[in-house]
């Protein structure tokens, strides 16, 4: 039995002891309460939905950032390339355009493409020789990413429809030389007799009808109509996290697919997160999806069915569907309005390449005798055609370069040069109409194309050679 004094004792050190353990307890939640300095933002998936600044804070903010971030991605360009216009004597697009021509891409300091050639790429690799304008090329400000178009397309839909395309945060990057003419000509694989059916116009949705009732059929006009119908996107919309100045109706396919062919226009994928992983997207033709059984550069979609809702219902958004709700996703209709849009683009033909014959090689009657000894290097040594099979050559298939071999991960203003992946294999059928090359754009002319490309095959071209593939491509 205890004594009263020794029950006295006891109860001031259990009463001492509950304090002790409930100050312990209320230190330990505040201090799980608080992020430690340490800690890393937890990464996501998503877009932020409730924008919490005022859009003209946004707006003010931004158009004060934007002469920085050009510059910055401009002097990166400009360290990269010669961004110089320099045309290819008697070459041009279809309907005139001057044809860059030259290696535009910079070699580091005391090294030729043949020395560069000559080593492995381990070595170049080690000792920090890739060239710059080989590696992925970065959206003029990544981070931010979105849908940037070329001030003529800007400018012709500003005329055609009053619809803004300007964003107050960003300008285009490349400059027009190094892009496809404008207004791009219209070929169709069941009025071939026609030739050009664009007029020279860019078809909107102020001009399709007139240019095309009586060419089209029905579904194949409705789709068209669909095809230049502004709809919500992620930078073109009416909400406070748009970035227009005003409230915008949005874009169309053709912004981008111009006439179903390109203006160059560039963006991000929407496939890929973190933001920094996520690649710049050259825009690539219609033309030919008819015998094309992939689409997206990466995303291998099976139909043209498939990526034309992909598009609307994903793409726009930066593959981000819960912010498109906000925004006001475009739910296509499968059995009717996406059936009548792939009607449409399936009849987009390539241009005219009158140097070929029925099987998709040259005419020797026709060919010159580059043309000629560039088909040789292409089905021979070059081993293009291991991938870029004629008539339209492409495989329909997905490959991977691994030009990772060749350089250290980096970051690139804001783009991680990593790991590209399987990439489809685009058709080079109407090849000279559609610059600048590779899935992000990085290769502004076709000289660049072949050296790239000698460099990852380990082809040990010579100058002659690669003239000549040059050459051939072009009559392509």
């Amino acid at each position: 039995m205890r004594s009263d004094s020794q029950k006295q004792i006891w109860r001031v050190v259990s009463f001492f002891g509950a304090v002790s353990l409930a100050l312990g307890l209320l230190f330990t939640l505040g201090a799980a309460s608080k992020p430690s300095p340490k800690a890393k933002e937890q990464a996501s998936s998503y877009s932020p939905v409730k924008i919490t600044e005022p859009f003209a804070t946004t707006t003010a903010r931004m158009k004060e950032e934007k002469p920085k971030v050009m510059k910055q991605h401009m002097d990166l360009l400009n360290q990269r390339y010669d961004l110089s216009n320099r045309a290819a004597k008697g070459v041009n697009m279809t309907k005139g355009k001057a044809v860059q021509e030259g290696v535009r891409v910079k070699l580091p300091a005391n090294m030729t493409w043949e020395k560069l050639a000559a080593l492995r790429p381990e070595e170049i690799k080690e000792k920090g020789l890739w060239p710059a304008g080989f590696f992925p090329l970065p959206h003029p400000n990544h981070a931010e990413g979105g849908m940037v178009f070329p001030k003529f397309h800007i400018d012709e839909i500003k005329k055609q429809e009053g619809r803004d395309l300007t964003r107050f945060d960003l300008d285009f990057d490349l400059p027009d030389h190094f892009l496809p003419e404008f207004p791009p000509p219209i070929f169709l694989t069941t009025r071939l007799d026609l030739g050009d059916v664009s007029q020279g116009k860019v078809v909107t949705i102020m001009n399709y009808y007139e240019l095309f009732n009586g060419i089209l059929n029905p579904k194949q006009l409705e789709g068209l109509r669909l095809l230049v119908t502004p709809f919500p996107q992620q930078q073109f919309n009416q909400t406070e996290d748009r970035r227009s100045e005003l409230p915008s109706r949005g874009v169309t396919c053709f912004d981008c697919h111009v006439n179903g062919h390109t203006n160059g226009a560039t963006h991000l994928v929407g496939d890929i997160r973190p933001q920094e992983f996520r690649h710049r997207l050259d825009t690539p033709p219609l033309r030919g999806v008819n015998i094309q059984r992939l689409f997206g550069s990466q995303r291998a979609l099976k139909s043209v069915e498939d990526f034309t809702e992909f598009e609307q219902r994903a793409a726009y958004f930066d593959g981000d569907p819960v912010i498109g709700t906000k925004k006001g996703l475009n739910i296509l209709e499968r059995g009717s309005q996406v059936h009548f849009m792939a009607e449409f683009q399936e009849i987009l033909d390539f241009p005219p390449a009158p140097k070929l014959n029925i099987y998709g090689k040259l005419d020797k009657d026709k060919a010159s005798e580059a043309e000629w000894r560039g088909q040789e290097i292409f089905f021979g040594k070059a081993q293009c055609a291991a991938c870029h099979v004629p008539p339209y050559y492409t495989d329909n298939l997905m490959h991977n370069l691994r030009a990772e071999r060749f350089y250290k991960p980096q970051m690139i203003n804001g783009r991680m040069a990593a790991v590209d992946g399987p990439i489809k294999t685009f058709p080079l059928r109407g090849i000279k109409d559609s610059p600048p090359y590779l899935h992000d754009g990085r290769l502004l002319t076709l000289e660049d194309t072949v050296e790239f490309f000698n460099m990852i095959q380990g082809l040990n071209l010579n100058n002659q050679e690669k003239q000549d593939l040059v050459a051939f491509m072009r009559a392509l």
